[in-house]
């Protein structure tokens, strides 16, 4: 899908900086206090549009959110859906989730939502899936002990890719559902990707995995 460029999204983000945090190598090991409280923060690696973590801000409200996105022209939308409906316990970065460790102290994070992600489909590119080890260990050193990953995709490699690296890394394998859609799962609330692809009839896989303590350094 080609990303439609917003000239003037840059400027949308940066008026918003109580929403948008633009530093956030300065709150490194200080969420809690930006938030005002003591809740467990969540974060979205690829936040997209943020149907999925505004709709989770606003069903979970003794959670704190953090969505990460990448395109300014794609998480200008999910600015404007906070906009519309004011959420407290969510905040936007407009950063690369490489630099996660640079955002985030140890035990800082409480839960890692990965959603829709690119699959890179060729083996050469596997590197870069954000289910690969080194993201796996760059999750770990931010999570708290026992902290988890939850994933939904509806790409079967990726996701035949994910189980197998969350298995080898020594992940606890919590859930696991092979039809998200048709599964007694209840609370489940979609990304824009995700019900584009239900509605075509795709099948959605879904994953929660949990670090065990021998895991954590």
């Amino acid at each position: 899908m080609r990303l439609r460029h917003k000239p003037w999204a840059k400027d949308k983000l940066a008026e918003h900086a109580s929403i948008v945090v633009h530093n956030p190598e300065e709150k490194r090991g200080k969420w809690h206090e930006l938030f005002g409280n003591d809740k467990p923060i969540h974060i979205e690696v690829g936040t997209g549009k943020g149907r999925f973590i505004t709709g989770m801000a606003k069903a979970n409200p003794h959670v704190n959110y953090i969505g990460i996105e990448l395109q300014d022209s794609v998480i200008v939308g999910a600015l404007d859906l906070i906009l519309e409906d004011v959420t407290p316990n969510i905040r936007l970065l407009n950063q690369n989730a490489e630099d996660l460790q640079k955002f985030f102290e140890s035990n800082e994070i409480d839960r890692v939502y990965l959603n829709f992600s690119d699959p890179w489909p060729k083996n050469r590119h596997e590197k870069r899936r954000l289910t690969y080890k080194t993201y796996l260990k760059m999750y770990e050193d931010i999570l708290v002990e026992n902290g988890e990953i939850h994933f939904k995709t509806d790409n079967q490699g990726l996701f035949e890719f994910s189980l197998k690296s969350f298995s080898e890394y020594g992940l606890l394998l919590k859930f696991v559902s092979l039809d998200l859609h048709h599964s007694d799962f209840e609370g489940n609330i979609m990304t824009e990707y995700e019900e584009k692809f239900a509605s075509k009839g795709n099948r959605i896989y879904r994953s929660e995995v949990q670090y065990r303590s021998s895991n954590l350094s």
